[in-house]
């Protein structure tokens, strides 16, 4: 038995489709966004229009009408019974250095409020600059560098309250 899929269009048409199912669609490719699509004898020119891959939500015109699909795979769905939903909430506490380097600049102090994109800290790794944002809204609990500091991998670089 192969994969199945949920989808789910403007949110009040849902339907399933077997992996089986989608391979016997008859589509051609005209190009990354545009497709020729025939079904039961008529044309349809689809047109993806906006594409969250992450979030699996789409935005496709078929001619001319716009549609939103959402689509869900089995581990969609599981996780989705279980509870859980995908990047619904980021709790990142700590911001950790992905490679030796050297701090080079920082950008917030202890207690400082930040917003989701505000720059944290540049750190210096083989001849580059990297910036570190703030994955989320929250207040600066530490910081565990200094500027000049040279860090390891790994190595604890701020924590969030």
């Amino acid at each position: 038995m192969g994969k199945s899929f949920n989808a789910s269009v403007n949110k009040s048409y849902d339907f399933s489709l077997a992996e089986d199912q989608i391979h016997a669609i008859d589509a051609v490719t005209l190009d990354n966004e545009n497709y020729h699509i025939l079904h039961q004898n008529k044309s349809y020119q689809a047109e993806v229009v906006d594409a969250d891959f992450n979030q699996k939500k789409y935005t496709v015109s078929v001619n001319n009408n716009l549609y939103e699909v959402d689509i869900q795979n089995d581990l969609d769905k599981l996780i989705k019974e279980m509870g859980f939903e995908v990047g619904k909430s980021k709790q990142v506490n700590a911001i950790k250095a992905p490679m030796p380097g050297l701090i080079l600049e920082i950008s917030v102090a202890v207690g400082q409020e930040v917003n989701e994109g505000d720059s944290l800290l540049i750190l210096e790794a083989m001849k580059m600059e990297n910036s570190f944002y703030s994955p989320r809204q929250g207040v600066i609990k530490s910081i565990a560098v200094e500027k000049g500091q040279a860090v390891d991998k790994g190595q604890l670089l701020i924590e969030f309250e």
